[in-house]
C-alpha cells in the first residue's frame, strides 16, 4: 500500500513537474548530468537574504530524476540556504540507505527511500540535489553524478 502511494507521487511529479522552466534573473544556477542514463538538469535559484525566494528547474530525464527535481523545488522554496544543505544531507542519507526516511524531517521526499535498493537509481534521484549544491557554491562547470 505504501509503495503504491510512493509510486503515485513519483509518477504524478514526473507527469506534471512543479516549478519547471527557466527562472529569469536567477541569482544562482548550475547544470548537472548523469552520464549513466543521460539525465540532464539545470537548477535556477533566486536567493534573497539567505532565503531561497524561488527555485526552478529544466531538463530531461527519467521519472525518478524528474520527480526528484520537482519535489526538491517544492521542499526548498522559502527555506534558508542552510536548511537546503541540511535537507540535502538527510535526503542523501535516505537514498543511499544510511538512514530511514522520516517524513517529519524530509516530508514527501520520503518517497525516494525505495531507490536505495537500486544503486543506479540513487544517481537519478540525487542529480538535481548535486546540481543544487553546485548552484549554491556558484560552480560554473557542469556537475556529474560521477564526480
Amino acid at each position: 500500500m505504501l509503495d503504491e502511494l510512493y509510486q503515485e507521487v513519483i509518477l504524478d511529479h514526473n507527469k506534471s513537474p512543479r516549478n519547471f522552466g527557466e527562472l529569469e534573473g536567477a541569482s544562482h544556477r548550475a547544470e548537472g548530468h548523469n552520464p549513466l542514463c543521460g539525465d540532464k538538469v539545470k537548477v535556477y535559484l533566486e536567493i534573497e537574504d539567505g532565503v531561497i525566494a524561488d527555485i526552478r528547474f529544466q531538463g530531461a530525464g527519467c521519472a525518478i530524476s524528474t520527480a526528484s527535481a520537482s519535489l526538491m523545488t517544492e521542499a526548498l522554496k522559502g527555506k534558508t540556504v542552510e536548511d537546503a544543505r541540511q535537507l540535502f544531507g538527510r535526503f542523501h542519507e535516505v537514498v543511499t540507505g544510511k538512514r530511514e526516511a522520516d517524513p517529519d524531517t524530509i516530508g514527501k521526499l520520503a518517497v525516494f527511500q525505495g531507490v536505495q535498493k537500486y544503486p543506479v537509481r540513487v544517481k537519478c534521484a540525487s542529480l538535481a540535489w548535486h546540481t543544487l549544491q553546485a548552484a549554491l557554491q556558484e560552480k560554473s562547470q557542469p556537475v556529474t553524478t560521477e564526480s
